[in-house]
């Protein structure tokens, strides 16, 4: 993909001047009668596509040239169809200049909107450690909306006194708003994080968070929480989020189905219980991988969804980094198009002693 980009660049800026040679070669074959004189405004026209609006105009001055010189070849100077050409492509020019200041001008928002985006992401989205105890951890996030590369998906990684406790969450809906829950809830859960005994404690802190923040409204925030101690396995606390895939180190792959299922955070005011802490073996040469609906429900051309529980074997790359890279192209293969929602995907992965 990478190379095709500037192969369709070099082919755009070439574009004005092939065509002007063929509307040369044609006029030249077909002489004069035919009138093909004024498709030579056809070069600035191609050329205000890509480039700046010096090049335009300048390719719109060297139209002009062709056009007097074509007059001269076929006899037609001074002629009203002659006059008429040279006018189409003095006027053609002046258009495409105008368009190239306006791609131009937008395309200088678009930079900032995402250099803006960029910095917000590194605010919201901190790096989350590479190492964390007996951990290796990796994630990867892909936004839908790619002019903003930042979306509503959510991760962190703490390294805590009760542990190394991690969250992956899907806010509902798009847009600012999603952004500004997102905030609340990572905000809410760094702090709880330090300061709470048991994962339950963090996530009514979270509870609590949402709460002030969505004053009753009906936005909500799928959720899963872990917490991850040596020898002692993982703790997860589930809330309307998917399930957490765990491959083995033998390769088996299973999910950690919560014992029931509980609400989102953010709809606790609905008299639903809070969900129940449970807990998964998590031994040497085990990952966990959590992610966020953007890979489950990945469709590809016919509609069938990712099949994500026969994709263990792609996270088994010695580098977390680079399984998540490769289970990344895998999703993009089987979906043949852009991601339609955004996908946040973290790997945890026991070192083995």
């Amino acid at each position: 993909m990478a190379e095709q980009i500037p192969s369709r660049s070099r082919l755009l800026s070439a574009l004005p001047f092939v065509v002007m040679g063929i509307v040369a070669l044609v006029d030249v074959t077909a002489g004069s009668s035919v009138g093909f004189l004024a498709l030579v405004s056809l070069g600035p026209a191609f050329a205000g596509l890509v480039g700046g609006w010096r090049r335009t105009a300048l390719i719109g001055v060297l139209s002009l040239g062709f056009c007097f010189g074509l007059g001269i070849y076929d006899g037609v100077l001074g002629e009203r169809r002659w006059y008429s050409a040279m006018a189409s492509v003095a006027g053609v020019t002046g258009a495409a200049v105008a368009a190239a200041v306006m791609r131009q001008r937008r395309e200088a928002e678009l930079a900032s909107m995402r250099s803006i985006a960029e910095v917000a992401q590194r605010v919201l989205l901190r790096p989350v450690p590479r190492t964390a105890g007996h951990l290796r951890v990796a994630v990867s996030y892909t936004s839908a909306v790619a002019e903003a590369r930042i979306g509503g998906d959510l991760y962190e990684v703490v390294i805590s006194p009760g542990g190394v406790r991690v969250i992956v969450g899907d806010v509902q809906g798009k847009g600012l708003e999603a952004v500004e829950t997102a905030a609340v809830v990572l905000g809410a859960f760094r702090e709880a994080a330090h300061e709470e005994e048991g994962l339950a404690g963090v996530g009514e802190r979270l509870e609590r968070a949402l709460e002030r923040e969505l004053q009753g409204g009906e936005k909500f925030v799928t959720a899963v929480l872990a917490e991850l101690e040596p020898g002692k396995g993982v703790t997860l606390l589930n809330y309307g989020h998917p399930a957490p895939m765990v491959v083995r180190s033998d390769g088996t792959v299973s999910f950690a189905e919560p014992p029931r299922r509980a609400l989102p955070l953010g709809l606790g005011l609905h008299g639903e219980s809070a969900p129940e802490p449970f807990t998964a073996d998590f031994a040497p040469g085990d990952q966990m991988f959590l992610y966020t609906d953007g890979v489950t429900e990945t469709r590809d051309p016919s509609g069938r969804f990712y099949p994500l529980g026969e994709r263990g074997h792609l996270l088994r790359t010695q580098d977390p980094e680079a399984a998540l890279a490769e289970l990344r192209a895998d999703l993009e293969q089987y979906a043949q198009a852009p991601p339609h929602d955004d996908a946040a995907m973290l790997l945890i992965r026991h070192r083995r002693e």
